[in-house]
């Protein structure tokens, strides 16, 4: 009687009055993951790149071929460009002026007319307007018509009319922004590295514009280049800065990418059509056995693929196979040509100019215009056929490599049939060094891959029987950056991590894409739990590559983790702290040794086994105290080029690698 009565009186309560209108950015503000995102470090960064969109799709125009984005000593962001500049008149239906309109106006912008922009990569016209709605402070600055105008705002709303603050000659737009903290309540501070990532994709993807990040929170050492060619300090402290620039586009872009790699033919080949839709590509062989492939519309980046790539796979296996078959380069194959065959030791980037893009997929990053698949096709295989005729040695180096793919393909397809026929059901067939947990509920479970014998025993001991299982591995597992799919499948470590995890290996779609069915996959965390040292995190980096070329669904679905054990303990009597870093180190000897260098141990853990089974629980597996870290790709082209560098043939990237990233090192005395 009682449940009646309330659903009556809510019934009531229920009329007009109750629907509420979000009026001007309040829908943004209100809803902000709707149209960043999140409101995490991933939706924070984005903020920069709408900005930045707006000035590449000006240098797309033809209007400008300078941004500067600049990080302040407070975590704002400055990005200035010298285009035209946004139009400060009054608005013919809004009566106010047009800056403040594009600032406070979802879908507000020069975007839906062609006449101002052919294409763009924010074609909602709602990239700056949430900028400004999710900033605390917004300063705009417009040169043009020999004039500065300036117009502040807080939270989406203006602070100021726009104002007339000076002249010039000049003219561009410089947007001044502070993200709001009451929305990004994780973090407000802006990674270096995250941004230059992004700007340096846009560079090579936008040749002949150059792009400057300044971070004016870190001052570096600056360096000059003598007439020798040397390289040494001037003495002085500047600004951390990196300026991006790329005079031929995206063949200097896969030569970034391929950094290390040992190559087929001696540059990218490239491809180049305007006849129905602008069309950019270019590839590399190389004798390594993944397959890289990146697409963009727009300078979006296409995460999963869609018709661009459809037509770009088709024509690059049509032209090849048809090259092979004309010169009788497959006399002695006695087997069938896969389209992946084609593919392996590939590194590609296609870029497309669409006008009006039609996105689909999970995350609106697969593109869904039917009439880009038969132009990239054609645009592909019409270049490919021309650089074959023009360059039959290298035709015949890309056959013999087609060739061995297939040879491995078929070997590889025998082992990966084993490795899915001993993949568990249940508890039947596990891996004998599996202690599994007694959950079933996979959401619940988590699985612990402990490097060595010694430290799983510990952890087994130490463990949530209920819901953590261990299974150990031996030693380093193999390089799967060096080996070909057949090597990989017939090492007995990866087997036990297929098997452990009641996953398949991942198999192509339709549109060539490769997945994992991952719905008998048996625990929901992933957990790399390594010793703290050299070895250690060579070995979690073994994994992580593994896991990157063979199973990225789990990444992707953000199922794997790095445990992190501490690195020292600090004791004194029976008061213990555990120190994850040097400095933490420092603190806990000073409040334990009260100022004094006496009255305490540190101990410094070079294993997991040098742990007893309690301390590895307390301070690595407890999920209430635990620290993990998540694995997760912000920049898959970023991602791809770490990997081949850190873990293929090439010393000299490596070591270049290592020399610039040093200082983030720890190294053992």
């Amino acid at each position: 009687m009682l449940e009646n009565e309330e659903i009556k009186k809510a019934e009531e309560q229920y009329s007009a009055n109750s629907i509420q209108v979000l009026e001007g950015l309040e829908a943004v503000r209100k809803r902000p993951s709707m149209y960043i995102g999140d409101i995490g470090e991933r939706g924070l960064h984005h903020l920069v790149y709408e900005v930045v969109d707006n000035s590449i799709d000006e240098a797309m125009a033809g209007y400008c071929n300078t941004i500067d984005v600049v990080i302040t000593e407070d975590n704002s962001i400055k990005v200035t460009d010298n285009g035209r500049g946004i139009p400060t008149g009054m608005h013919e239906k809004e009566h106010r002026s047009a800056l403040e309109v594009v600032l406070t106006v979802l879908h507000a912008g020069g975007k839906f007319s062609k006449s101002n922009y052919k294409v763009s990569g924010g074609l909602h016209g709602v990239g700056v307007s949430c900028v400004n709605a999710l900033s605390d402070l917004l300063i705009a600055e417009v040169h043009r018509d020999g004039k500065i105008f300036r117009q502040s705002y807080s939270k989406g709303k203006p602070t100021s009319a726009v104002e007339v603050v000076g002249e010039s000659n000049q003219t561009g737009t410089t947007i001044l922004f502070h993200p709001d903290a009451s929305i990004f309540t994780t973090t407000t501070i802006y990674k270096y590295d995250t941004l230059a990532n992004r700007l340096r994709e846009l560079a090579y993807l936008n040749k002949g514009i150059k792009i400057t990040l300044t971070d004016m929170r870190e001052m570096v050492d600056e360096f000059v280049t003598d007439e020798n060619g040397d390289s040494k300090t001037t003495g002085r402290q500047i600004y951390k800065s990196e300026t991006f620039y790329s005079e031929k586009g995206l063949s200097e872009f896969i030569n970034y990418l391929d950094a290390g790699a040992d190559h087929l033919i001696p540059e990218p080949v490239c491809v180049q059509s305007d006849k129905i839709i602008p069309i950019d590509i270019a590839l590399q062989y190389n004798n390594g056995y993944s397959e890289k492939i990146y697409s963009y519309v727009n300078n979006i980046h296409t995460i999963e693929g869609g018709t661009h790539l459809q037509g770009f796979k088709m024509g690059l296996s049509r032209s090849l196979k048809n090259y092979a078959e004309k010169n009788n380069l497959l006399a002695k194959f006695k087997g069938d040509l896969a389209p992946e065959d084609f593919r392996e030791g590939l590194t590609a980037v296609i870029s497309v100019k669409v006008a009006e893009p039609q996105f689909e997929g999970q995350t609106k990053t697969k593109l869904g215009n039917g009439e880009v698949t038969s132009a990239v096709s054609q645009a592909t295989s019409q270049a490919m056929d021309e650089y074959l005729e023009e360059n039959p040695k290298f035709g015949r180096i890309i056959i013999e490599k087609i060739v061995l793919a297939a040879t491995a393909r078929n070997a590889a397809r025998k082992a990966r049939e084993m490795v899915q026929r001993k993949t568990a059901m249940g508890g039947a067939g596990m891996p004998g060094k599996l202690a599994d947990c007694s959950e079933r509920d996979a959401e619940k479970c988590e699985i612990f891959l402990v490097e060595g014998d010694s430290a799983g025993g510990t952890a087994k001991q130490g463990r949530d029987r209920r819901i953590q299982a261990i299974l150990p591995l031996r030693g380093k597992i193999l390089n799967v950056e060096k080996a070909a799919g057949d090597r990989a499948f017939d090492s007995d470590e990866i087997r036990n991590i297929y098997t452990a995890l009641g996953v398949t290996v991942a198999k192509e779609d339709e549109s060539g894409e490769k997945h994992m069915d991952l719905s008998k996959l048996r625990y929901h965390k992933v957990i790399i739990m390594t010793d703290a040292d050299v070895d250690g995190s060579h070995i979690a980096c073994l994994i992580l590559t593994f896991f990157f070329r063979y199973m990225f669904d789990l990444i992707k679905n953000g199922y794997v983790y790095l445990a992190t054990p501490p690195l020292y303990l600090v004791k004194k009597g029976k008061e213990e702290i555990y120190c994850w870093t040097e400095q933490q180190r420092d603190e806990a000897s000073m409040k334990l040794g009260k100022g004094s260098d006496k009255g305490y141990t540190v101990q410094r853990y070079k294993g997991l086994g040098e742990m007893s089974d309690q301390q590895l629980w307390d301070t690595t597996m407890d999920p209430a105290k635990r620290r993990l870290r998540k694995i997760t790709i912000e920049n898959a082209a970023q991602a791809e080029r770490t990997f081949s560098m850190l873990m293929g043939d090439d010393v000299p990237p490596r070591r270049q690698f290592i020399e610039e990233n040093a200082h983030y090192a720890n190294i053992d005395a």
